[in-house]
């Protein structure tokens, strides 16, 4: 079974969200084929069925570490939409 085998109406109902990040400037700077990669993902999510207007980019975290000592509100919205449902 392919990927696109197992996506369903009922997702392509809901959001798809990209979450692009790099943990530090540094890596933002010299890693930028990464964060390419990471936005081409919205093509992904479109040959996967979605429409490009029902997929949001998330960045807003790039250059901010995954210690706990950092908000990532790219990632909080992220995770509390996918408990909601909504992606």
């Amino acid at each position: 079974m392919s990927n696109s085998d197992k996506i369903k109406s009922t997702h392509l109902d809901r959001r798809a969200y990209v979450y692009v990040r790099q943990p530090t400037a540094t890596q933002v700077q010299h890693n930028r084929e990464s964060t390419r990669r990471q936005y081409k993902l919205v093509d992904r999510a479109v040959d996967l069925g979605w429409q490009k207007e029902n997929v949001t980019i998330i960045d807003e975290d790039l250059a901010r570490s995954g210690s706990g000592n950092v908000d990532r509100d790219g990632f909080t919205k992220m995770t509390a939409d996918v408990a909601l449902g909504q992606v």
